[in-house]
C-alpha cells in the first residue's frame, strides 16, 4: 500500500467530526486527544526521525499527508506552532540534547506550544521588542509582556525573543528562549475573539528564570534564529497547499449547488490560484531536496496564500447569499482568514521584503 493510501485509510477510519472549536478549553483538549492519536501512528509529524517520533518521510510524502488530511476534514492542528515553526527551527539550530529533549513530546502533544513574538508597539517591527533577558546563575531571568500569543491561553510552553543586550542595536542583542507558561512569574491573561473564545493572549513576565539549556541558537544570536522560524512560518510548513486544495474543492461543490453565473468567475479563479500554490510550493520543495534553503522567496508565497484564502472565501460567503450570516463553516473560515494579510508578518511588510530583497528596489 503507498503512503498516500494508508494515510487515506486511517483517516477515513479515525478522523473525528464532533470536536469543539480549539480556541476553548475542552476543545483544546479534545483536539490534543486528536494530535495523540495521530502520534500513535506516527503521523503528527511525519519528516522527523523516528527517533522523535516520526517516520523519516520526505518533504513529497509531507505534502501529499497534507492534501489527504484536508480532504478527509480532519480537525486543525493544535499543535501547528510547535511542529510546524518551532520544530523546524529547533533541527536547524538546536542542540542534540534539545531535539532529543522537545521533539518526541511535541510530537505526542505532551507540550502544546504558544508563540510569544508580538509586543505592544513591536508588532510587525519585531525589532522594536522591549521584553528583556538578564543573566543569572545558571540561566536567565525574562520580564516584559508578549501579546497576540497563538495558542497561549492554554499551551504549556511559549517560545519568543527576548532583548539581553540592551545596549545592542535594534536587530542585535536578541536571544531566543523557549520557557515554562505555568512557571513562577508568567501571567496569561485571554484575549477573546469575535466569537468570545481565546486564540490568543497576553503574556507577562516578572523575572521568570529559563535555563541555559533553553537558549536556542545562542546568545544574542535571536534575531537569526527568529527569521527561521518567520520563513517557515511565510513559505511552507504553516499553509501546505492541501488546505487551499480542499477549501477550492468545497467551493466548487457550492458553486454547482448554486450556480450563480455572476460568480463563476470568480470561483474558477479561486481554484486556479489552490492549484498555482500547489505547484509553487512543489517548486518550494524540489529546492529544498536540492540542498536548497527557505529565504526572501517565502514573502511572496505568504502573500500569495493570505489573498487567496480571503477571496476564495468571500466567494463563498456571496454565492450563501443571506445565509453566509448564519454560523456554519465558510463564516467561520472566512474571519479567520482575515487575520492572514496581518500574522506572520503584515502583507505590507512583507510587500517591502520583497521589493527590497527579491526585485533589488530602494528602502
Amino acid at each position: 500500500m503507498t503512503f498516500r493510501a494508508e494515510v487515506r485509510s486511517w483517516l477515513a477510519a479515525n478522523v473525528p467530526h464532533n470536536l469543539s472549536s480549539m480556541d476553548s478549553a475542552t476543545g483544546f483538549e479534545q483536539h490534543r486527544e486528536w494530535e495523540r492519536l495521530l502520534a500513535q501512528e506516527r503521523l503528527s509529524a511525519i519528516t522527523w526521525p523516528a527517533e522523535y517520533g516520526g517516520r523519516d518521510a520526505s518533504l513529497w510524502d509531507w505534502l501529499a499527508f497534507e492534501e489527504e488530511y484536508y480532504a478527509a476534514g480532519a480537525p486543525p492542528r493544535v499543535s501547528q506552532n510547535g511542529i510546524f515553526l518551532l520544530a523546524p527551527t529547533l533541527f536547524a539550530h538546536g542542540t542534540g540534547e534539545q531535539l532529543a529533549r522537545l521533539l518526541p513530546r511535541m510530537a505526542r502533544a505532551e507540550d502544546i506550544w504558544a508563540q510569544a513574538w508580538s509586543e505592544p508597539e513591536a508588532g510587525s517591527d519585531l525589532a522594536a521588542i522591549r521584553s528583556r533577558a538578564v543573566p543569572t546563575e545558571g540561566g536567565w531571568l525574562l520580564s516584559g509582556q508578549k501579546t497576540w500569543s497563538s495558542r497561549a491561553a492554554f499551551a504549556d510552553r511559549a517560545f519568543g525573543l527576548f532583548r539581553s543586550d540592551p545596549g545592542a542595536q535594534r536587530h542585535h542583542g536578541l536571544t531566543y528562549f523557549l520557557f515554562d507558561l505555568r512557571a513562577e512569574g508568567v501571567t496569561v491573561r485571554p484575549i477573546p475573539q469575535l466569537d468570545g473564545e481565546p486564540g490568543f493572549a497576553e503574556v507577562f513576565l516578572d523575572n521568570v528564570f529559563v535555563p541555559d539549556h533553553d537558549v536556542l541558537g545562542g546568545v544574542g544570536e535571536g534575531w537569526r534564529v527568529a527569521m527561521s522560524t518567520a520563513s517557515n512560518e511565510r513559505g511552507l510548513t504553516l499553509r501546505s497547499p492541501g488546505r487551499f486544495l480542499a477549501a477550492a474543492d468545497r467551493l466548487v461543490d457550492l458553486w454547482w449547488q448554486r450556480r450563480d453565473p455572476y460568480l463563476r468567475d470568480r470561483v474558477v479563479d479561486a481554484w486556479i490560484g489552490a492549484q498555482a500554490y500547489r505547484l509553487h510550493t512543489a517548486e518550494t520543495v524540489s529546492r529544498l531536496v536540492g540542498g536548497g534553503s527557505l529565504g526572501a522567496e517565502s514573502s511572496v508565497g505568504k502573500l500569495f496564500w493570505s489573498e487567496l484564502d480571503t477571496a476564495l472565501h468571500e466567494t463563498a460567503l456571496d454565492l450563501l447569499g443571506p445565509e453566509a450570516e448564519l454560523p456554519g463553516p465558510w463564516l467561520d473560515g472566512y474571519l479567520f482568514a482575515l487575520a492572514g494579510p496581518i500574522y506572520a508578518g503584515t502583507n505590507e511588510i512583507q510587500r517591502n521584503l520583497v521589493a527590497e530583497r527579491l526585485l533589488g528596489l530602494p528602502r
